[in-house]
């Protein structure tokens, strides 16, 4: 793997030089008021991302992962029953990782390629008279498949049925890249990571929690202590952590969501679309499909791509790292092998996203695919073209 060449996978993402050089810092003392001026920025940058006036944000040293084992120990409780769909390997784990903590999760399951069934989320809730139902997962990007499912819908249902279940959301591979409205949706919790849209290093996990969320906890008794909210809240008071932080990762944070917000917040949305288009239309011209069943499930951060039946979509991962230095991410759990997945998020513009497309397109040449070389170029630097030009033209 060239590391000259940029990263095409879902995350971690490219890093700005800017960014990795304000993670790389010098030690100081995390318990000293300098460390404040590190963390309130980045705690503040984070909740205006997620458009929330509401959210109290809490920053551990982590992944995603770490991030919905925090969300569902601090606010449930031993046998508590929780709604999710399986429509992905991510929304897969999360469930598991529920049962680990001895929830009892009804699960729908969902055909892998399609989004969150809020109508059959909004039934099973109506039916849920007495309010057995205490939290309903959602994983609002499934990185696995490259679908987007619709949160404010999943809000919709909960409230069509006058149900009080905690909404907690996935948005690792979302938030940062796509439009999340915590406050409009409803969202009790929300979890994402450092290493995707906000371009950092993988090692921290960002979880915002509503009132409401904030309220559950002192109810909740499944184990929890180096995520335990309270602890982390307790020394937020004190411009400290319950523990040693991430002096450098927060640092980058603060930084990070200073660069997105200059950026504006709706520019990096369409930025991520108008890219992410360009990705779409040069597999509609390479004569392929994407995992995701229709145009309104769209991911803006992941394509994920299906091959030709009887082809191993892992060689072309695999040929393109060792022939070209370039990274892809293979297909996951149902769709291993099936598809290869081209990551468009984070630090990216249309010239990265060409080299991309370019390079996954000499690939599937050099592997037999009835592809016809510069096909998917030229498709993505038609769209490119033309959507550059409007932009100017709107900004003008």
């Amino acid at each position: 793997m060239s590391l000259q060449n940029p990263v095409f996978i879902p995350g971690p993402t490219n890093m700005p030089e800017e960014l990795r050089k304000a993670a790389d810092m010098p030690t100081i003392d995390h318990r000293s008021p300098l460390f404040g001026e590190i963390l309130h920025p980045a705690l503040a940058g984070v909740k205006k991302i997620l458009k929330s006036d509401a959210a109290e944000i809490f920053v551990f040293p982590s992944t995603g992962t770490g991030g919905w084992e925090t969300a569902i120990t601090n606010t449930l409780s031993t046998g508590d029953k929780v709604l999710a769909a399986r429509n992905g390997m991510f929304s897969h784990r999360w469930i598991d990782m529920c049962q680990r903590h001895a929830l009892d999760v009804q699960i729908v399951e969902t055909p892998w390629g399609q989004g969150l069934p809020a109508d059959r989320y909004e039934e099973i809730l109506t039916a849920d008279t007495g309010h057995q139902i205490r939290a309903v997962l959602a994983t609002h990007n499934e990185t696995a498949t490259g679908v987007k499912s619709d949160i404010g819908a999943v809000r919709a249902a909960l409230d069509a049925a006058g149900h009080p279940a905690l909404l907690l959301v996935d948005g690792v591979s979302s938030i940062a890249s796509m439009d999340f409205r915590m406050d409009e949706w409803g969202v009790d919790i929300a979890v994402t990571g450092s290493q995707k849209g906000f371009m950092l290093p993988a090692g921290l996990a960002i979880v915002a929690l509503s009132p409401k969320a904030r309220a559950a906890i002192e109810t909740a008794n499944l184990p929890r202590t180096f995520f335990d909210i309270r602890d982390m809240a307790k020394g937020y008071s004190n411009n400290a952590y319950p523990y040693t932080p991430a002096v450098g990762l927060l640092n980058g944070l603060k930084l990070s969501t200073q660069m997105l917000l200059n950026e504006g917040l709706e520019n990096v949305f369409a930025r991520h679309h108008r890219i992410a288009e360009g990705v779409r239309r040069a597999v509609g011209a390479w004569g392929l499909d994407l995992c995701a069943a229709s145009p309104d499930l769209y991911s803006d951060t992941v394509s994920a791509i299906c091959t030709p039946d009887g082809f191993n979509a892992t060689d072309i991962v695999t040929h393109a790292a060792e022939k070209y230095g370039v990274a892809y991410g293979v297909g996951l759990g149902e769709v291993a092998g099936k598809v290869f997945r081209i990551g468009h998020l984070g630090m990216l513009t249309d010239v990265l996203a060409l080299s991309g497309v370019a390079t996954a397109e000499m690939v599937m040449v050099d592997l037999g695919l009835d592809i016809q070389l510069g096909s998917g170029v030229a498709a993505a630097q038609d769209f490119y073209r033309n959507q550059s030009v409007q932009s100017l033209q709107a900004a003008a």
